[in-house]
């Protein structure tokens, strides 16, 4: 019997052969368990949240940008193109560093014109439930995350980025609550561009993601920083990476610091209704064209040491934009002092829940208590309380996004 020795060639071709296999098996093995793996970990429920909100978003951005009024409509004339005397370039140069770190891929999702509807596309839903564009924390190389965090400590105050890293950190702890990693984590922010940072012509930025808005447009020397949502739950960390974090006490204190100044007859005027029942912010994603009348007590109803009050609750909020610009926005809603409405909803006792509107020709604040969302294993549902604060700051008659600066400036280039 003769006996055949395979040789070392058809060894090897065999075992190429057989690796090749495997190599395809495992990769099959691998799509398959990922994709179930994947569809798994995105509800359907939560999926069609996310279209809820996608739509409501594209509703509200396929009307044309009017601005906030109330229903004599809008006020013209209120934001003249002008030196401030306080430059921008910090800022400008900052954002030029960070740019110069993405690559093509990145900055096709992240840079888009001037006046692209990408600035009117943001929410403070978490990022499981509405899908954002630009480039994350999350997924920035540590190069890129040490440039985006230069660019908000440019354009922002100390106590604007501390505000700000806070608030993330209110994600982790949702993280650690939930266990939801497509919807909580401390680094789900994205960053957008618009325009071309420059010192004439007008550009901006806006970092978006759950509870945390940031809409900065530049013209010149001239700075707006709205829409602005702040926000977060738990308001108080009390276990985790970050027990102790807190978030929005100052905005918090100050409102009831200033409506336990009010006698009784003013009171009459400011309390809209002494039952805090449900959330009542109105005036946060897709309302940019909110119609929305004064309602409270006048600034000029109020004597002096409770406009100095109203004046403190308001810079609570403008005080997280960088000086001295935050002092020219001061200054701006000071000479509006006497048509500033002041609004409440709810006890005015220590530890009230309460909700709390400023409006004026220039400014809109809201803060709002809010029913528990993420915290449902500590808080009673549907029942507002102090762990969970909305809080949103908008420049009314047309200049939220600078879009009044923008339309003058475009009419000035033609």
């Amino acid at each position: 019997m003769v006996h055949y020795i395979p040789t070392k060639e058809f060894i090897m071709r065999k075992l190429n052969n057989s690796a090749t296999l495997t190599i395809i098996a495992a990769s099959l093995i691998l799509f398959i368990s990922t994709t179930v793996l994947s569809q798994a970990r995105y509800p359907s429920g939560l999926l069609n949240q996310k279209g809820n909100f996608t739509r409501g978003a594209a509703d509200a951005i396929g009307q044309p940008f009017r601005g906030l009024a109330t229903s004599d409509g809008i006020i013209e004339g209120l934001f003249p193109i002008k030196e401030t005397g306080v430059s921008s370039r910090p800022v400008r140069e900052a954002a030029d560093r960070f740019l110069a770190t993405l690559n093509t891929a990145e900055l096709s999702r992240s840079h888009f014109a001037i006046n692209d509807p990408e600035w009117r596309h943001w929410s403070n839903v978490d990022v499981g439930i509405f899908p954002r564009w630009g480039i994350s924390l999350e997924e920035m190389s540590g190069d890129q995350k040490v440039a985006a965090w230069a660019l908000l400590e440019e354009a922002l105050s100390a106590e604007g980025v501390e505000q700000t890293r806070s608030i993330m950190r209110t994600e982790q702890r949702l993280f650690e609550l939930n266990g939801d990693s497509i919807r909580y984590g401390e680094e789900k922010y994205y960053l957008t561009f618009m325009g071309i940072p420059s010192e004439v012509d007008p550009w901006g930025f806006q970092l978006d993601g759950h509870h945390l808005v940031i809409n900065y447009f530049v013209l010149g020397d001239q700075v707006v920083m709205t829409p602005a949502f702040w926000g977060g739950e738990p308001v108080v960390t009390e276990y985790g990476r970050y027990a102790g974090n807190t978030i929005l006490q100052e905005e918090q204190n100050l409102g009831l610091e200033l409506i336990q100044s009010m006698n009784n007859s003013q009171l009459a005027k400011v309390v809209l209704s002494p039952d805090k029942v449900r959330n009542n912010q109105i005036a946060a994603a897709n309302q940019d064209n909110l119609t929305l009348d004064y309602q409270g007590l006048a600034g000029s109803e109020m004597d002096s040491s409770q406009k100095l009050k109203l004046l403190k609750v308001i810079r609570s909020y403008v005080g997280a934009l960088r000086e001295p610009h935050a002092e020219i926005t001061m200054d701006e809603i000071g000479q509006h002092i006497d048509d500033t409405y002041f609004a409440w909803v709810g006890s005015d006792a220590d530890d009230a829940i309460f909700y709390y509107r400023i409006q004026s020709p220039v400014i809109l604040v809201e803060f709002d208590h809010q029913g528990p969302v993420g915290t449902l294993q500590k808080n009673t549902p549907g029942v507002p309380s102090r762990d969970h604060i909305h809080t949103v700051v908008r420049t009314p008659n047309g200049n939220d996004y600078g879009k009044d600066l923008l339309a003058q400036h475009l009419a000035a280039e033609h």
